[in-house]
Parts: structure tokens; sequence; C-alpha cells
């Protein structure tokens, strides 16, 4: 069975409430198409785990532009001025995770790892509620692995099986995602018939992708 699907029947599988792992770094690897569609459906309740942010109407910013964030777990806010607004005024729920953590706590989940130990927040505001572990005279936090009921990602390229490859820095956190979500969606900047992605360059291999996008617009898009 083809693994092609609509933008529009894609995100009709994403229920009000799902946790979402979203790849990009600043916008740059992120699926725009399958988030405008999230927007233009109303996806509400939703719990994003990503990166960052990106910025007000671009990227992940139009989701919390159209306040269907409940949840954010997240690296950083800086380039997002809204989503700083809407954490202190306790509208959005931000839990904020150093970068390195935040990855490490993905790859646990996506390879079922009980979870990370990291110096990272030890003495600082990052470590209240958590357990720590001393292994040679050292304290470690142990950070709980992250999974998600989806993983949303963009790549470069997607075959008709669905292997991925992505394009330069645009990779980040998008293969690390696609081991960590319950059902795996691929936005490709391009789909290709099987064997053009040479074997070695496979990054995401097609038993870990459930659906990617088919090319077309959608909606204007």
């Amino acid at each position: 069975m083809s693994k092609a699907v609509s933008v529009t029947r894609a995100v009709e599988m994403v229920p009000d409430g799902a946790s979402l792992l979203i790849g990009g770094f600043m916008g740059v690897g992120s699926p725009h198409r399958v988030i405008a569609e999230l927007v233009r459906q109303g996806r509400k309740d939703l719990t994003v785990i990503a990166n960052d942010s990106a910025r007000p109407g671009f990227g992940i910013g139009q989701l919390i532009d159209a306040r269907l964030v409940r949840k954010l777990v997240t690296s950083h806010i800086g380039t997002n001025p809204e989503t700083q607004r809407q954490m202190i005024a306790g509208e959005t729920e931000v839990d904020l995770v150093p970068q390195g953590t935040l990855a490490e706590r993905i790859r646990a989940g996506g390879f079922g790892l009980g979870g990370v130990l990291t110096p990272t927040g030890v003495g600082t505001v990052v470590a209240e509620g958590k357990r720590t572990i001393e292994v040679d005279g050292k304290v470690f936090l142990l950070e709980e692995p992250l999974k998600a009921d989806f993983a949303l990602l963009f790549c470069r390229r997607a075959d008709y099986l669905g292997n991925l490859d992505y394009f330069l820095t645009a990779r980040n956190f998008n293969p690390l995602m696609a081991t960590a979500g319950g059902t795996v969606i691929a936005e490709p900047n391009e789909i290709v018939p099987t064997g053009v992605i040479p074997p070695d360059e496979v990054v995401t291999p097609h038993v870990l992708v459930d659906h990617f996008i088919e090319k077309g617009a959608s909606h204007g898009r």
C-alpha cells in the first residue's frame, strides 16, 4: 500500500490534544505545509516538542499565533516574542530544556532507553524536581525520555517506499524524531523512484516512516 497521502489527509489523522515532535531549527527543516494545514484545520490543545518556536507567522510560530499549542517542550523561545508573551501570561505551558539534553531525551525515547544522565543543569532551576545520580563522585541529572503520538518531519527526498534523505543542516532533529514518533509523517521536497537515493545516503529508513506528503498544492499552497 502506498505511503503517499495528501497534506489534508495527513492532518486529519492528528486529533485534538495530540503530542507532536516537529523537526526544524528556526523553521529550517520544518514541515511547513503540514504546519499550515494544522492551522487551517484548527487542531488544538497540542503538545509540541521542538527545538524552538521559530518566529511569529513562520514555522511553528504559526501554531503559536493561532493558539493551538497547550504545551511546548523546547530549547529556546528567544526569537518568538509571542511565545514569550503566552508563557508569561500563563496561556501556554513552556518546558525549557537545554538543547543537547532535548536531543538526547528524544534519542532515548526512540531507542527505548530509560533516560539520560547529564551534568547539564545541576545546581540550577533546571534540576528542580528531578532525580540525581552520583557516578564516580560526580552528580548527574536523570532526564526522562521524550516520545510523541506523531513525528512531523521535513526531508530532501522520499522514495516510493518512504526512505528519506536530508538537506545539509536542515537534517537537524528530523532523523532523531523519526525514531520517537508513534506515527511518522514526512514532508519531502521531492519524491523519487525507489533506488534513486543510494542506500548509503538513506538517513531515515522506510520502516520508520508511516506516510509522506504528496506533491502539489493544497488549499492554494
